[in-house]
């Protein structure tokens, strides 16, 4: 039993810096591709589901200043930065910087338009409130990608270390 916990632990282990070594670009990159993708079909008429409700709120957000078309262009735009921003890793603190701005848009329908965004407020979001309640988990990775911008990283080792140290004492908790 105690082989197999020693290479339980190993591999364990070797997942942990897998995971360490990999994470932080793959979530970059990912999150990358996802404005990218996103922003992108913006810049095609009709063709990005969220581009009425885009609509709607910048019209407001912009007290009517932008025309739909100029406005849906300057998201498509903005968000197509911020991808190529993420995928390239360019001038990261402003991307994330373009990234949290436009999360103050993308969000801004849950109060501005709750009656589209929630068939029962506040618990019962539509499908489109939904899509952005979702901005939740990329906000917290934008905090992730953020706090790396200066060469942080995922310490494999400190998180090892406290790993094992927890599975000693259960092991040993076990054998007393």
């Amino acid at each position: 039993m105690h082989i197999m916990l020693g290479e339980f632990y190993e591999l364990d282990k070797k997942i942990i810096k897998l995971m360490a070594t990999y994470g932080l670009p793959a979530l970059r990159i990912s999150m990358g591709v996802v404005f990218l993708w996103f922003g992108f079909l913006k810049f095609f008429p009709g063709v990005s589901p969220a581009e009425e409700l885009a609509i709607h709120t910048t019209e407001i957000l912009s007290f009517g200043l932008l025309d739909d078309r100029t406005a849906v262009f300057v998201i498509a735009l903005w968000e197509s930065i911020i991808g190529i921003g993420l995928i390239f890793r360019l001038f990261m603190r402003f991307t994330i910087l373009l990234l949290f701005l436009q999360m103050i848009g993308a969000c801004a329908p849950l109060v501005i338009f709750p009656d589209q965004v929630f068939t029962q407020f506040p618990y019962a979001p539509t499908l489109e409130g939904q899509y952005i309640i979702k901005n939740i988990v990329i906000i917290c990775a934008a905090l992730v990608l953020g706090a790396s911008v200066r060469g942080g990283s995922v310490f494999p080792g400190f998180v090892q270390k406290k790993l094992l140290k927890k599975a000693d004492e259960k092991s040993q908790d076990g054998n007393s």
